[in-house]
């Protein structure tokens, strides 16, 4: 290789160097926050493979607490909907043969036989009855009929002497009278008349024992709790037990409106309730309308992640933290710097006395989104909006009270263009134009017609004028752009539909029919 050829690959080398360290140098000064993020960057990529894999395992860890408590959820759910299944059945069939006359023609000892025998003596239930359309007990399972109790205050009876329809019907937890006001839950079914009319219920007792049964025996960890609600948010048991006992509601908590509206999931709760936060795990049990949750304490399921990747992660970030921490002051010194050149180009390019953008911005966005349409090939609409006798009220109030209007009306505007891509923008003077992308001259029309609502009905008063306070005039234009034209020529058709509408008597939307 000869000197020259030598000579030209370094000057090609330091031209190349130098271009590159320009490009970085403008490439930090136009966001600053580069120069934080690029110290920050060695110390990510060191401290990343550690954190993904402390992160992994404990995610692990939270599925594996999530699969075993759906499989707990899931095996109480079953005995759940098992049992509720076979004493639906068998309160069908007590309801049926309630309602046939015959049954009542039997001796007290045959009718007990014929209404009650069909597996309604399970530990776990109370007794069974038929109740009257009094709520009075016409038959039980026991064979006491316990004269001078009525039962028609309860909301198994009150549900089901109202709701024809209601079929099965859970009710909450209730002291029962025949059990020295042990807690007890109610399944019931509606009798009928021959002519369809209310005759009663068929009872059965659910004791509350039961539910607390399926919790206890399962194992919940040091922290860990369980609940069976109603979807109302009643509780039926849980453990540990609550403090506001079996019975109460819990429908206005954090977490109970998402369990509710959701077949099944899982959630972190924020320990809202008693200090601890629990890993959730719920389903709906299907055909009832009770919940079953189970909730291992996140600090018990993450005892054992902590104690072995403690150490590795505060390592980590003892020896990125000193290197990121001078990248970052090195940032913010130069984010200070592109905040006020930001701030200045904000300034310029709004109208400082309605904060709507100004007509230098409106113009250079009204080409973008034009050239947005051309290639996305979508309609493209634009307002332009006069306020009517502008002039009269600043004769009339002053121009202190006009720029007051112009700001309301400004606001208004804002308020009737709700989408982020909607620009709204004084034009000058009491003028305003407002780009709708991707809307139809119909949608147009609407947002027109909405602004010039909502300034007719703020009330600002001109009083020389024939309807005495202040209303507008819209002008408005739609066009697709892939059909030709340009930017200036929709404005100029919105400005003769403006024309058009003051010509028709101010305070209106002219358009101009078929435009699009």
């Amino acid at each position: 290789m000869s000197n020259g050829q030598v000579l030209s690959l370094r000057y090609r080398s330091a031209r190349w160097f130098g271009g590159t360290r320009k490009w970085i140098a403008w490439t930090i000064g136009r966001h600053p926050l580069l120069a934080g993020l690029s110290g920050m960057l060695a110390a990510t990529v060191m401290a990343a493979l550690t954190f993904v894999a402390l992160y992994n395992s404990r995610e692990d860890e939270f599925r594996h607490a999530m699969d075993n408590s759906r499989n707990l959820v899931a095996i109480i759910s079953r005995d759940l909907a098992r049992n509720v299944a076979l004493y639906d059945m068998s309160l069908r069939g007590v309801a049926s043969d309630a309602e046939r006359p015959e049954t009542w023609t039997l001796s007290p000892y045959l009718r007990q036989r014929v209404l009650f025998d069909r597996g309604l003596g399970s530990p776990i239930s109370g007794d069974a009855y038929v109740l009257d359309a009094q709520g009075r007990v016409k038959a039980s399972k026991s064979g006491n009929t316990y004269p001078g109790l009525s039962f028609a205050d309860r909301d198994y009876f009150a549900v089901q002497q109202n709701n024809p329809s209601v079929g099965l019907y859970i009710s909450h937890p209730y002291p029962s009278q025949v059990r020295g006001g042990a807690l007890a839950v109610g399944l019931s079914r509606r009798i009928h008349t021959a002519q369809g009319a209310f005759d009663g219920i068929a009872l059965v007792s659910i004791r509350i024992e039961y539910f607390e049964h399926l919790l206890d025996n399962i194992d919940l960890g040091p922290n860990g709790g369980g609940f069976i609600v109603l979807d109302n948010g009643t509780l039926l048991a849980s453990r540990p037990p609550a403090r506001r006992g079996i019975g109460s509601n819990y429908a206005g908590t954090a977490n109970f409106a998402g369990i509710a509206n959701h077949p099944s999931g899982s959630f972190v709760s924020d320990g809202s309730l008693d200090g601890v936060s629990r890993l959730y795990t719920y389903a709906h049990v299907p055909g009832t309308p009770l919940i079953v949750g189970i909730a291992p304490a996140v600090e018990d399921v993450l005892t054992d992640w902590r104690k072995r990747n403690m150490l590795a992660g505060a390592m980590t970030v003892l020896f990125g933290g000193a290197y990121v921490i001078v990248a970052w002051l090195f940032a913010f010194a130069l984010r200070d710097k592109v905040r006020a050149e930001a701030e200045l180009q904000r300034i310029a390019e709004t109208d400082a006395l309605t904060g709507l953008s100004n007509r230098r911005a409106f113009d250079q966005r009204l080409g973008q989104e034009w050239l947005r349409s051309q290639r996305e090939q979508t309609p493209l609409s634009l307002l332009f909006i006069d306020i009517d006798h502008f002039k009269r009220l600043n004769d009339t109030y002053g121009h202190a009270t006009g720029d007051e209007v112009l700001a309301e009306v400004a606001a208004r505007i804002m308020s009737g263009t709700r989408r982020a891509v909607d620009v709204a923008a004084r034009y000058g003077g009491e003028e305003f134009a407002v780009v709708l992308p991707n809307t139809s001259l119909d949608g147009a029309v609407k947002v027109a017609e909405t602004i010039r609502e909502r300034i007719e009905a703020a009330g600002l008063a001109n009083k020389d004028t024939e309807r005495g306070h202040v209303t507008i005039s819209v002008g408005c234009a739609s066009c697709m752009p892939p059909g030709g034209g340009s930017a200036p020529a929709l404005l100029a058709a919105a400005d003769t539909q403006l024309y058009a509408a003051k010509a028709a008597g101010r305070n209106r939307v002219a358009w101009q029919p078929g435009a699009e």
